[in-house]
């Protein structure tokens, strides 16, 4: 059964801060109508129009959207729930300045917030990195309390945890922050686990009601073999589904999307070859460590999270915006495409990113003035994106909490 409204139909989304749109795709899954998305970057906004076709994409920043336009753009199709991610990289632990207040990204919640107040949905529910809960302002209040004494302040009932996406059948190690406002008090406002990591390799007394997580291998065995630059945009499947996850991955999808290998060097192979499951760049022999720029000299420094082979059969480390360079096949000797990132992911094989593979590096556009080309490349896109599988289990859990009015 559908979240519906008063009227009997799925519930409206409005995605901001979208991205490709992984946390809106969750709630599509779980039956609700999906009709809008703000988002800044052409290429993500490319993706999210050509899986959503019949939802209003705006490509623009929020900050540059008024509060006038907002209540236009969505006068005939007004949300009933707004979700969104405000950019997290000033708050995650991956970033050596982490909460500094002075990054531009930390205030872009206010924005959430002035979205709920003039859409004045029934829900909001926002997603972030963990270290959220700890952030603070320049003036030294928290973050996450300032979200929820916002949301109180314009009659939400907030409520927020941190969830872990393998606890979801999310073949991925990934935990993420969850804030919901309710105007209706909810009863059980985050869902239960339905799958345990641990269950894919031991069972235990305590794990017969959870279903075994999959592990990376579940996800991607069944993917067409490539060597370094091998691969399409578009190619057909060379093999029937392995499993459930494969199975209902594959659901609607006739052709794979996305599953292009990036080109490597010999020595780069030589180095992949020589590296075994759980081994990075750190573990390889001298000779095959990365040399500095423009000379033979081997490069000085800590590669642990780079190019570190991966195991098959546990669940996948976090898939990150740059995950192209951090992760080696467990059996194949380059990176991940952008397609098993996607599956690692949980996005479903119809749905399609648009844009480059890989660009090059934001900062080095940036310092030589290019920013006209600083886009989401298909790596970042899926690296950013709420894991659909996570976002549906949240939105499941808000479809059997309460009926929007």
């Amino acid at each position: 059964m559908m979240t519906t409204t008063s009227d009997s139909k799925p519930a409206k989304v409005l995605d901001i801060f979208a991205g490709a749109g992984g946390f809106s795709l969750g709630f599509q899954l779980a039956g609700f109508e999906i009709v809008g998305a703000i988002e800044k970057d052409k290429w993500a906004c490319q993706t999210f129009a050509f899986n959503h076709p019949d939802a209003i994409t705006v490509h623009r920043s929020i900050l540059d959207v008024s509060d006038a336009e907002l209540r236009d753009m969505f006068a005939n199709k007004r949300p009933d729930i707004v979700v969104g991610g405000p950019p997290c990289q000033g708050y995650s632990i991956a970033n050596n300045k982490c909460g500094d207040p002075k990054d531009p990204r930390n205030s872009l919640f206010r924005e959430f917030l002035r979205v709920g107040e003039v859409i004045q949905p029934q829900i909001m529910v926002m997603e972030n990195v963990p270290h959220l809960c700890a952030a603070k302002t320049a003036g030294g209040e928290n973050v996450l309390e300032i979200i929820k004494k916002s949301l109180s302040s314009l009659g939400y009932h907030t409520y927020s945890t941190v969830l872990h996406a393998t606890a979801f059948g999310v073949p991925q190690i990934r935990q993420r922050l969850f804030v919901i406002g309710s105007r209706r008090a909810l009863k059980n406002p985050f869902p239960h686990p339905t799958h345990n990591a641990r269950a894919s390799v031991e069972r235990t007394l305590f794990d017969d009601d959870l279903l075994p997580c999959p592990t990376l291998w579940d996800a991607i065995s069944d993917l067409p073999p490539l060597l370094a630059g091998e691969g399409e945009e578009e190619l057909p499947y060379d093999s029937s589904p392995k499993n459930d996850y494969q199975e209902t991955i594959r659901h609607g999808s006739s052709v794979l999307y996305n599953h292009k290998a990036m080109c490597h060097t010999k020595r780069i192979i030589e180095r992949f070859k020589s590296m075994k499951w759980g081994d990075s760049v750190n573990d390889v022999a001298d000779q095959l460590k990365p040399r500095k720029r423009n000379s033979m000299e081997i490069a000085i420094g800590a590669y642990d999270q780079n190019n570190r082979r991966m195991h098959p059969d546990r669940q996948c480390h976090t898939i990150a915006a740059s995950f192209y360079a951090n992760f080696v096949h467990p059996y194949q000797h380059r990176n991940f495409t952008a397609r098993e990132g996607a599956r690692i992911q949980t996005f479903p094989d119809w749905f399609k990113f648009l844009g480059k593979p890989t660009v090059v590096s934001h900062k080095l556009l940036a310092r030589e003035e290019r920013t006209e080309e600083i886009h989401l490349c298909q790596y970042n896109q899926i690296g950013n994106a709420v894991p659909p599988m996570l976002s549906r289990a949240v939105a499941l859990n808000l479809r059997q909490q309460m009926k929007v009015a």
